[in-house]
């Protein structure tokens, strides 16, 4: 699913090595973890898979695609086959919880069914009762929620999530890797960026941990330790 080959990113105005030699292979179907402190190469990884920026050196591919001959046309079409959530949900404040996932289609260039899609989507999550309730009314843990159904109404076999407890209490994050498990159960790829150690540790997968933008562990066995 995701392959990166030799991969270093370098940032030329302030010589900052944001990736170095960075190897590993991401297969369908797993749960990864990324992890280290931060400014250890975590958003810079994800940015590279979602072809926002491209390596300094080295081959980043999805599905065996190499990302870097994609031509601005296509990504529109890559970025659909990937679900992201955010540590800040950024869900859209004057829509409804139903109506950010149907937006969420229409960017996408769907078409046919879009309030079933987005309402079966919320029903994965748990919140089809909440389908038209504002962000504003949801509370934050509903509101990460709703922002996974968003990234996954599209079906996509990807999904990539950057810091997605950051905001949240122990009890709803641990919902929320809840949630996420049973999403890579069903058959998503899952691979969450996260500085979190209790996150890391309260459910073992596959763990990369990056220090200084370095690949210096990569353990099947899952758990946080630097």
């Amino acid at each position: 699913m995701i392959e990166f080959k030799h991969v270093t990113k370098t940032y030329a105005r302030t010589h900052t090595h944001a990736l170095r030699n960075v190897d590993f292979a991401i297969g369908k179907g797993e749960f990864v973890y990324i992890t280290g402190h931060s400014g250890a190469g975590k958003s810079t990884l994800l940015a590279l898979v979602l072809r926002r920026t491209v390596p300094t050196e080295g081959v980043v591919s999805i599905a065996g695609q190499d990302l870097s001959r994609l031509r601005d046309g296509q990504l529109p079409l890559l970025r659909r086959r990937i679900g992201m959530v955010f540590q800040d949900h950024r869900l859209l404040p004057k829509l409804s919880a139903a109506d950010n996932l149907t937006f969420a289609l229409r960017a996408t260039g769907a078409h046919g069914q879009l309030e079933q899609k987005a309402l079966n989507a919320l029903r994965l999550v748990g919140l089809a009762h909440k389908r038209k309730a504002f962000p504003i009314e949801l509370s934050l843990g509903e509101q990460q929620r709703v922002a996974i159904a968003r990234a996954l109404v599209t079906n996509p076999p990807l999904l990539l999530c950057d810091e997605p407890t950051g905001n949240l209490d122990p009890d709803t994050s641990w919902e929320i890797l809840e949630l996420l498990n049973d999403v890579n159960i069903k058959g998503t790829t899952v691979v969450i960026a996260t500085h979190s150690r209790d996150l890391v540790d309260a459910m073992k997968h596959r763990t990369l941990v990056l220090r200084n933008g370095e690949l210096v562990r990569d353990d099947d066995r899952g758990g946080y330790s630097l």
